[in-house]
């Protein structure tokens, strides 16, 4: 039997409030930090791009020598040279009134110049006459030295998980050490009689351990430094050492199955012995029977051993806590489809359910087909592309209902 189960949203909030980030943080090159958390804000140390330089291809011209150009009475500007680019702007003499200098994009602007007319409003009737037929106003195609970034502007807060443009905007101002939090460690359990090694042939009764390696390649995907500590049976005591050991030396422990009543018994067991049970079982479908413990401030997490509610309980509970670890802002993780429900699909009243879907595209329309099948079969998640969350205080959804699919 279960205690009185938790919404998840309480489960989360449980989280937030018994275990706290990491302090332990390390000195990495950004290109080195793609998907790690930031252990300090980063603040531009220079203005980008520190120089006024020019968004499109044309001439650097003072902007009051275009006023009243058109068509019909162009203004007629003395051609006095070209930026090149990589030169630097103080190379070119101040630009006089009347004169006008070729320039790039990306161009550093001269001395004088304050816009850029853009090269198809000009023509160059001769080799140092350029006409201009419609006007600009002083800063026009000029993308001012602290206009990306301004010196001491903060780029990234603190627990801020860097992406691969995030690395570019820290090399762009010379940034080429950033703090980072230490990658969360941690230890998976499997449990279970009938578990052989993925590298054994079962006989009957038996089933090969998958979840120790779906739940590594969940975390490893996450960020984190998972290690496996091999199958233990259905034991007290054996399964008590084993977590003992396992928290010694990470972070983070989950014990992967337990679905039955009996092996539910003995991680209740052991998480009683090791602290505190603070939930026992979510009001999510699939992953009921999953169990959260604390030992010593580090999160104990029981998983449902079938593979699919393994996976699903590790995505939306387990890796919210590892985001806390790293004290990660919170945001979402992974990109979000608009799609068509293809069919109806019931749901029950007070419970969240993670449907898994597949995404096809008929005539021009997304469709999410729902993938109805047992929470034990793996390869329901192999088909599927994402998730939809069916809400709690919803009965189900409607065919043709448009639905937000979480990619995996």
């Amino acid at each position: 039997m279960f205690f009185r189960t938790k919404a998840l949203d309480e489960a989360l909030d449980i989280v937030r409030a018994r275990f706290h980030p990491l302090e332990e943080a390390e000195v990495v090159p950004p290109q080195e930090a793609r998907g790690r958390a930031l252990a300090a804000a980063v603040r531009a140390p220079a203005d980008l791009p520190g120089f006024a330089r020019a968004t499109m291809d044309g001439y650097a011209v003072r902007a009051q020598d275009t006023f009243g150009a058109s068509e019909g009475a162009p203004a007629k500007l003395r051609l006095a040279g070209e930026v090149k680019i990589g030169q630097p702007p103080d190379l070119h003499p101040p630009l006089a009134p009347g004169e006008a200098v070729a320039i790039p994009t990306g161009g550093a602007l001269p001395p004088g110049a304050d816009a850029v007319v853009p090269v198809e409003d000009t023509e160059r009737p001769a080799s140092k006459e350029v006409l201009v037929f419609s006007p600009v106003a002083p800063g026009a195609n000029v993308m001012a030295p602290d206009e990306d970034l301004r010196a001491g502007q903060e780029i990234f807060e603190k627990g801020h998980r860097l992406r691969p443009q995030d690395i570019g905007a820290l090399l762009g101002v010379g940034i080429t050490e950033v703090q980072v939090v230490r990658r969360v460690r941690v230890g998976i359990i499997s449990t279970g009689e009938e578990l052989v090694p993925p590298t054994e042939e079962p006989r009957p009764g038996q089933i090969r351990d998958i979840n120790s390696y779906t739940l590594r390649a969940q975390l490893e995907e996450a960020g984190a430094v998972p290690k496996l500590y091999g199958i233990v049976p259905d034991e007290a005591e054996s399964l008590l050492v084993k977590t003992r050991e396992a928290l010694g030396e990470n972070d983070l422990v989950l014990l992967s199955g337990g679905s039955s009543v009996g092996t539910r018994d003995l991680t209740l067991t052991v998480l009683s012995e090791l602290g505190e049970v603070l939930v026992h079982g979510l009001r999510i479908k699939p992953g009921k029977p999953t169990i959260l413990g604390i030992s010593d401030g580090k999160a104990v997490v029981g998983l449902p051993g079938n593979p699919v509610s393994a996976m699903v309980t590790c995505e939306v509970l387990v890796i919210p806590i590892l985001q806390r670890l790293l004290g990660e802002k919170e945001r979402p993780r992974r990109p979000i489809a608009l799609a068509e429900l293809a069919r109806p699909v019931p749901s029950a009243k007070g419970r969240l359910d993670f449907l898994r879907v597949r995404l096809v595209r008929r005539e021009g329309r997304l469709l999410a087909e729902p993938i109805l099948a047992q929470s034990g079969a793996i390869s329901s998640l192999a088909e599927a592309d994402g998730l939809v969350t069916i809400p709690a205080e919803s009965e189900g959804l409607e065919k043709g209902e448009q639905v937000r699919v979480e990619i995996w």
